[in-house]
């Protein structure tokens, strides 16, 4: 199946905890190599955080049987404390995540600009286990 370019793809979450813990839980890279994985058979073994406008971030994704891996990377274009997160990933697709305050619950609304080379129901997937392991992790602390 062939992908269109620039295409955008959106996963959300409501995550059952206030905005602080949610935002200190996508950002420190202790908590990001807890959750960045989309299954049980792959892992964050590092991952870096420079949470500042033209900052970089990288996550060194890679399958627990040590056969493939990649670094995922980018460079935020802007930062909102508790708000919004926009970045630029290394191959020049762009990137927001949302992060709407709701009492004790926040919500993560995650859009990105869609790779040509799978398919875009593969890519929503991918990024929604993401983010669902990212709502367990936060939900759990």
């Amino acid at each position: 199946m062939e992908v269109t370019q620039n295409k955008t793809i959106m996963v959300k979450a409501t995550i059952h905890a206030p905005i602080e813990k949610v935002w200190k839980c996508w950002t420190s890279p202790e908590h990001i190599m807890k959750w960045n994985n989309a299954s049980a058979d792959w892992h964050t073994p590092r991952a870096e955080n420079d949470l500042r406008v033209g900052g970089k971030f990288l996550s060194r994704m890679e399958s627990k049987d040590g056969s493939f891996g990649f670094d995922f990377w980018g460079v935020y274009d802007e930062i909102t404390a508790n708000e919004l997160i926009a970045y630029t990933m290394g191959d020049g697709r762009k990137a927001k995540i949302t992060f709407i305050n709701k009492e004790n619950e926040t919500e993560v609304i995650e859009s990105f600009e869609a790779e040509t080379q799978n398919p875009i129901e593969m890519q929503r997937s991918g990024w929604q286990a993401i983010l669902d392991n990212f709502k367990k992790h936060a939900e759990g602390k």
